[in-house]
């Protein structure tokens, strides 16, 4: 539906002060069918924040299992012990593999498993132990909340001595996941561990408090609605009023499970009464999420959960941060097939960046500025301005 137009002008006029919006503006952005207009608000407030940057990383991620004692509704990744293509990886496996990743200039190394039922705790902190020593000049980039939180029940020891010595360990970064919608409504239906707002929270704070700075994430696209994700967001912005240790929030989009290569099974059980998010859909949550979530840098584009096309079109609708040359996705690429490349390399980041209007800016998993490249060039266009939809 189309939005009265002195609501509109009162959002502009809000949004152009620098004034916070609130929940009710929030479900009022997601109502209006005027995406030129949002996007567009959306990019003035990424532009006032990041200009003209688009920031990527060189990582590669790596996930030591697939074992996992939950079986969350959407997860297309998880398996249980003893089925054919269930894994576990000896911690030689893992750094023999991560070698291999090592070249292009690989500055991250993002790590996220399933919740093993039968691993010790030690293997994880010897696990980075030893990547840090193989690969020490890459940032790791390390395990959701709810894995920390499992690492409490296995260990018997508190998230506070958990985070302490997974740090010593060689941790940077904790990773964004496990969020998924955080309303009990949505969230009862969807998640299958013990992992919620509460102990979410928790362990961010912690993290945030012993100088680790982490990203944020919002699974939306299933059986949520917009109230939800605004929810989502305003909770998220209240903890970063808190703490400001979110340094990016990841908008991912909930994938069907189109086909399991392995075993032909279906392991999602929502998409029976479920449609995967639109790109209009898409590009709207990340407009509203960059127009609420006034206190976090970075909104960050997951290209392999979106796709080239929209991945680009995002870089104008509020995100400035695309996600680095992926080799090989597993979660997502379980789930889909859907004709995301398995692959980016940094040429090929560049010349998207490039090819939407920006000037591309290689960055650390602290965002910092590793170096910066030229924008589009000028011949190719009368005025290297972002296109917009």
């Amino acid at each position: 539906m189309g939005m009265d137009l002195g609501l509109k002008r009162e959002l502009e006029e809000k949004v152009r002060a620098g004034e916070r919006l609130t929940r009710e503006d929030g479900i009022a952005l997601y109502e209006s069918d005027d995406l030129a207009w949002l996007g567009g608000l959306a990019h003035e407030v990424r532009t006032r924040k990041n200009g003209d940057v688009v920031h990527f990383n060189v990582n590669r991620h790596l996930n030591m299992t697939n074992v996992c004692t939950a079986s969350c509704a959407y997860c297309s990744f998880q398996r249980k012990p003893g089925e054919k293509d269930a894994y576990t990886m000896r911690i030689e496996e893992a750094v023999k593999l991560a070698k291999a990743m090592e070249s292009e200039n690989l500055t991250e190394l993002h790590i996220v498993n399933g919740l093993h039922p039968n691993l010790p705790w030690r293997y994880y902190p010897r696990s980075l132990r030893e990547l840090k020593a193989a690969l020490p000049d890459v940032s790791l980039k390390a395990f959701t909340a709810t894995e920390i939180h499992h690492f409490e029940t296995i260990s018997g020891m508190s998230a506070s001595e958990i985070l302490d010595e997974l740090i010593d360990a060689g941790l940077e970064s904790l990773t964004g996941g496990g969020a998924e919608i955080f309303d009990w409504e949505v969230r009862q239906h969807i998640v299958d561990h013990r992992t919620h707002w509460e102990d979410w929270s928790r362990i961010h704070r912690l993290a945030h408090e012993k100088g680790l700075k982490t990203p944020c994430t919002m699974l939306y696209g299933h059986i949520e609605e917009p109230r939800h994700r605004v929810d989502h967001v305003l909770r998220l912005r209240e903890l970063q009023d808190e703490t400001g240790g979110f340094q990016v929030f990841i908008p991912l989009r909930y994938q069907h499970d189109f086909v399991d290569m392995q075993d032909g099974k279906v392991r999602n059980r929502l998409q029976a009464r479920t449609q995967m998010a639109t790109g209009a859909e898409a590009l709207k949550t990340f407009a509203v999420s960059r127009l609420l979530f006034d206190n976090v840098p970075h909104v960050k584009v997951f290209w392999v959960m979106h796709g080239v096309q929209t991945a680009q079109l995002a870089l104008q609708h509020g995100a400035d941060d695309m996600d680095g040359s992926v080799v090989e996705y597993k979660i997502t690429h379980d789930a889909d097939n859907y004709g995301t490349p398995n692959k980016l390399t940094r040429e090929d980041l560049l010349d998207l960046i490039r090819d939407a209007g920006f000037r591309p800016v290689e960055r650390n998993t602290r965002y910092e500025i590793i170096r910066e490249y030229e924008g589009p060039d000028p011949l190719l266009r009368e005025a290297p301005q972002p296109m917009r939809v």
